[in-house]
Parts: C-alpha cells; sequence; structure tokens
C-alpha cells in the first residue's frame, strides 16, 4: 500500500493528517489521548483551567470540522485514539484501503470524533 506520512490531504488547508492514501483519498488520524480529550484516559490539569479547557475543546473542534470537511470533499476519515492496539488500527485502515480499492464503501472508525 503506498501512502503518505505527515501530509495535507487538501492544498491549501492547513490540515495535517498522519497517514494519506492519496489515491483511494482515506486520511488516517491517530488522536493522542491528553490533546484530543480522550473519555477514557484525558484528565484536565487541575491549574490554570481558563488556558486548558478552551485549548482542549478547541481541538475537539478542530478534529470534527477536519472531519466534515474532508468528507464532503469526498474523503473517507479514520480516526483512532492513540492508545487503541496497532494491529486493531492497521487491521481496519487496511479493510478500508481494500473496499476503496474494490470500490466497496468503507467502514468508517468515528473513535475520536
Amino acid at each position: 500500500m503506498r501512502y503518505r506520512t505527515n501530509f495535507r490531504p487538501v492544498a491549501g488547508v492547513r490540515r495535517t493528517a498522519d497517514i494519506v492514501f492519496t489515491r483511494r483519498r482515506i486520511a488516517v488520524f491517530i488522536d493522542g489521548c491528553y490533546w484530543h480529550g480522550c473519555a477514557d484516559h484525558f484528565v484536565m490539569p487541575k491549574s490554570n483551567l481558563e488556558y486548558w479547557v478552551p485549548k482542549i475543546e478547541g481541538n475537539q473542534r478542530r478534529d470534527a470540522q477536519t472531519t466534515a470537511m474532508l468528507t464532503a470533499a469526498g474523503w473517507t476519515v479514520l480516526r483512532f485514539w492513540a492508545h487503541e492496539p496497532a494491529g486493531n488500527v492497521a487491521d481496519a485502515i487496511e479493510a478500508a484501503v481494500t473496499a476503496a480499492v474494490f470500490g466497496a464503501p468503507p467502514l468508517v472508525s468515528e473513535g475520536s470524533g
């Protein structure tokens, strides 16, 4: 499978995906639990809340906007949490790429929203 890493799927838009399958129009994001507010692992810091609350909420809003923008542009967006088992993530990515090759609709992962 040919792919690019740390690549902007849409030229001129400052959103970088972790892995991009350009021919298949699949963008993969691996979101860190802390910076993206994982429901299972994120714990809000006890100090400097006036900084951290808007920071994490802004990251989550930007993630949702990025997913919506890329989907509207015809991309399949796969999102995973960094804590997910690598083998499971690789299997899901492989299934999406294989589905794109054979024209079947991919199963979309909404791991981090």
